[in-house]
């Protein structure tokens, strides 16, 4: 930033005329402080996004047993990474968004990280990462979200170039101007349903999405919880904003939990579901709801488009998004939250919804 009028005064006082090489130690004050007092006054100044390495091992078969087999019920495996980085903060990954064009990505680690970057192909296959950048998530103060101690940021949704991000322990919602701001955009809180504030600790809001212009739902924020069950012991959801907002349920079987969710380009909420048992390991499915189900007092349910278990290659999947590629198909990208442990992955894998 410049302060207005100092470049010219600056010229004259460095010019050997007399009086006017005085006041330079004057007009350099004045200048500097004209600079200094409006970025003070806009407080304290975001971090810049940083570059750094992250390394990738490709999965070319999603089940262990079965190098062969490409076909999981309704989706066919195309390819995935086991993502790994010198980064000390790198991981954690609850929450992602791929771009139309299949290879800009933006993700959300539940310790309060951005990154970000491009998928790298061959062909239809991932074969990396490239360019990726962190950045810490900003409240409305401008300083890192875990100051104020808002913990597990775990879903997020874009609406219109606009972000919103769910805070689970914290049960809040951010909304951030990335299109305008970047990553140094600020959360603001939205205000939410009563109902949100009673969610259960650590079994808050899991997913958001947000259903496109034309499309039903177009213009209201999905939020379902992780394991908040309603009396009925279904899962507690909400429709915030739009024409039509209230609360809803989805139907909980097999003691699987919300872990994400997306909208695909027909019409369809996709739910990401996780199961752990120490008997039997982590299990994930997605179950398929149309959008038209989906109203105020309303139970929804849906088929499930695929089931994996410790069988595949799986962990602790929290992360989902889709897109539409250059050939027409619908593409699902799962991540994975390795919980910062060594005996955990962080995960990428795509797959194909076939016949759509």
């Amino acid at each position: 930033m410049r302060a207005p009028g100092c470049t010219d005064r600056f010229t004259r006082a460095l010019a050997p005329h007399g009086s006017e090489v005085k006041t330079f130690a004057t007009i350099a004050a004045v200048c500097v402080a004209l600079v200094v007092a409006p970025a003070a006054a806009q407080g304290p100044q975001p971090a810049a996004a940083q570059r750094i390495e992250v390394r990738a091992e490709r999965i070319d078969s999603f089940a262990l047993q079965d190098s062969s087999r490409t076909r999981f019920g309704a989706l066919e495996f195309r390819g995935g990474l086991i993502l790994t980085s010198p980064y000390r903060r790198f991981g954690g990954l609850s929450a992602l968004r791929v771009a139309p064009d299949g290879a800009r990505f933006l993700a959300l680690s539940d310790r309060g990280h951005w990154f970000r970057g491009r998928i790298v192909y061959r062909g239809d296959r991932p074969v990396g990462l490239d360019e990726v950048e962190t950045a810490p998530v900003l409240g409305p103060d401008g300083r890192a979200v875990t100051v104020r101690r808002w913990f597990d940021t775990e879903s997020l949704a874009e609406m219109n170039g606009t972000l919103y991000v769910g805070i689970e322990r914290a049960n809040q919602i951010l909304r951030f101007e990335y299109a305008r701001d970047g990553l140094a955009a600020r959360g603001v809180p939205i205000a939410v349903p009563p109902g949100v504030r009673t969610l259960v600790h650590n079994g808050g809001l899991e997913c958001l999405a947000a259903p496109g212009r034309g499309q039903p739902l177009g213009g209201t924020l999905i939020a379902i919880s992780e394991k908040s069950l309603d009396e009925r012991g279904n899962i507690r959801a909400f429709l915030i904003g739009g024409p039509r907002p209230g609360n809803f349920a989805v139907r909980r079987s097999a003691d699987f939990d919300v872990t994400d969710c997306a909208v695909t380009p027909r019409g369809d909420l996709l739910i990401l579901e996780r199961r752990f048992t120490l008997a039997l390991g982590v299990a994930m499915r997605i179950r398929r709801v149309s959008l038209l189900q989906i109203a105020p007092g309303a139970l929804v349910d849906g088929p499930v488009l695929i089931e994996a278990d410790g069988t595949h290659q799986i962990d602790n999947m929290e992360g989902l998004s889709v897109h539409r590629n250059a050939a027409g198909e619908i593409i699902l990208t799962l991540i994975s939250d390795d919980n910062f442990s060594r005996l955990q992955r962080t995960l990428l894998l795509q797959f194909a919804l076939v016949g759509e």
